[in-house]
């Protein structure tokens, strides 16, 4: 154990209504990346730890799915009102265990919250249908019901709103619910279920497991456990697809992306490069919705990517959790920042431009790279083809909307896309055909608010049913349809049409 870690930050997990300290001998550490210290020890549960708490889920599953709805959404009432007094505590927290710069973390907490509203509004967005009379005297209706246990698998890029993507919304549905976060973030999770509780939620709705592959594959398998949400890389979220699936769960497996920045020659190109560096080197591109190709069409290219070095040099890069005038903070761990690098020698062996090279030497001992630009690279390189989750700007060149769109037709993944132009034509010719699930329009981060679906498509997204908005209600319900006959006295119970065999 490092010096830096005393019992005191060992990671709790929540089984029922107990916080319990595991006494594993696997777990791994929490780094604050800004200065690459140790600040916890997450253990890491094994598959009868993790069975544990999900019979604990299972066994309030009962009473919580008959507690009125209403009183279901109230207590997300409360619990916006916990988000929004612990706001500042929420973000640090983000900004500490993930490197962050406060002002990303702020946001992030603030996506977070716009579920959690969201999901107080459910009772009229669960509300069935119904017809009278579908047939003589029959009359139908719909009702959604919870699923039973539901379990949500949540990356280190967003350790506060993703898991806030999930829970809210199910446990509103009247499902319960097992959260296992990254064990890269674990600080995040403990903190916001806290304040669940304290919003009023009975034992053993919400439960939180940490753990690794063992752990997961427990989860997958497990005899109780309904529904599955998942995001993550794109080869582990088809893995958590086809092992859900396989054993009955219904699953929503978000992966991978490689989002493109189309820029049209009429783009205005001050908006255009900002939006474009925001899109980049937000969150130091540790995003699935961050701008990882650009495209510049016609005779864009030459002003898009001068102004871009001049824009990203100017980029204040350092520690994220002591100077809220940093514009990027690090990447979340050494071998992390050691892969993004990799990835600027690999595009120069394979012919590309290095336009600005992000490695370079920073003071202290955080995980800090710098933006970087990649010009002149094609549709066979890997900076193209591979997602990079780092501050790695490429950029292609062809000549004309038709060609990006060619290449988009290329990748395999279908996160979202954008385009930089003052022509409607453009626009709407980009927005019909690019394959893609989620579209920018002079919107450099086309990722919708809570109140619309996660559109991901292609291999940024494996299931049916989708992230956010109604989306999300129907993953975590299922129908049941209710046909009703009330005889009149001495009439038979069965219809004319029945007793006719037709």
């Amino acid at each position: 154990m490092s010096s830096a870690v005393t019992p005191a930050n060992i990671v709790p997990q929540l089984c029922g209504d107990r916080w319990q300290t595991m006494e594993s001998d696997r777990w791994t550490e929490v780094y604050n990346p800004s200065n690459g210290q140790v600040i916890a020890r997450t253990p890491l549960a094994t598959a009868d730890e993790t069975a544990t708490v999900v019979e604990a889920a299972a066994a309030a599953f009962p009473a919580w799915r008959e507690t009125p709805v209403i009183d279901r959404a109230r207590v997300m009432f409360r619990y916006r009102a916990l988000l929004d007094e612990h706001f500042e505590e929420l973000a640090a927290i983000v900004t500490r265990e993930h490197g962050k710069t406060l002002a990303e973390s702020r946001a992030e907490v603030n996506r977070g919250i716009e579920m959690v509203e969201f999901a107080a509004g459910i009772p009229s967005l669960m509300m069935g249908e119904s017809l009278p009379n579908i047939a003589r005297g029959v009359d139908a209706e719909t009702a959604r019901h919870p699923v039973g246990v539901c379990v949500g698998i949540t990356p280190y890029n967003f350790p506060n709103m993703v898991p806030l993507w999930m829970f809210p919304v199910a446990i509103v549905c009247g499902n319960t619910f097992v959260l296992k976060p990254s064990e890269k973030v674990p600080l995040s999770a403990v903190r916001m279920i806290e304040l669940l509780l304290e919003a009023g939620l009975p034992p053993g709705v919400m439960n939180l497991v940490h753990g690794d592959k063992e752990c997961v594959d427990a989860l997958l398998a497990h005899p109780e456990v309904a529904a599955i949400s998942f995001v993550g890389s794109t080869p582990i979220a088809k893995s958590i697809y086809e092992a859900g699936t396989a054993n009955g769960k219904r699953v929503q497996s978000a992966g991978g992306a490689k989002n493109h920045l189309i820029i049209m020659p009429d783009a205005d190109m001050d908006s255009t490069v900002q939006a474009l560096a925001a899109s980049a080197y937000g969150c130091a591109g540790q995003r699935c919705m961050a701008g990882s190709l650009a495209v510049a069409v016609g005779g864009a290219g030459d002003p898009v990517v001068e102004s871009l070095i001049e824009f990203a040099t100017n980029l204040r890069v350092g520690p994220s959790d002591g100077d809220e005038q940093i514009d990027m903070g690090p990447v979340i761990r050494d071998d992390h920042r050691q892969r993004v690098a990799q990835y600027i020698d690999i595009a120069a062996e394979e012919g590309a431009t290095i336009a600005l090279d992000g490695r370079r030497e920073f003071a202290g001992d955080g995980f800090l790279v710098g933006p970087s630009v990649v010009d002149h690279v094609t549709p066979e390189m890997r900076v193209v083809k591979e997602e990079i989750f780092g501050p790695v700007l490429s950029v292609a060149r062809v000549d004309s909307l038709d060609d990006a769109l060619a290449i988009g037709d290329g990748c395999e993944y279908g996160n979202g896309a954008v385009i930089f132009t003052r022509s409607g034509h453009a626009a709407r010719h980009f927005k019909q055909h690019f394959n893609a699930g989620m579209i920018g329009i002079n919107v450099g981060v086309p990722a919708p608010m809570a109140w619309f679906p996660f559109t991901g498509w292609n291999h940024s997204f494996f299931g049916d049913l989708h992230m956010q908005g109604t989306e999300g209600i129907h993953f975590y319900t299922r129908q049941k349809v209710t046909l009703t006959r009330w005889p009149q006295e001495g009439e038979s119970h069965l219809d004319p049409v029945w007793k006719s065999g037709k």
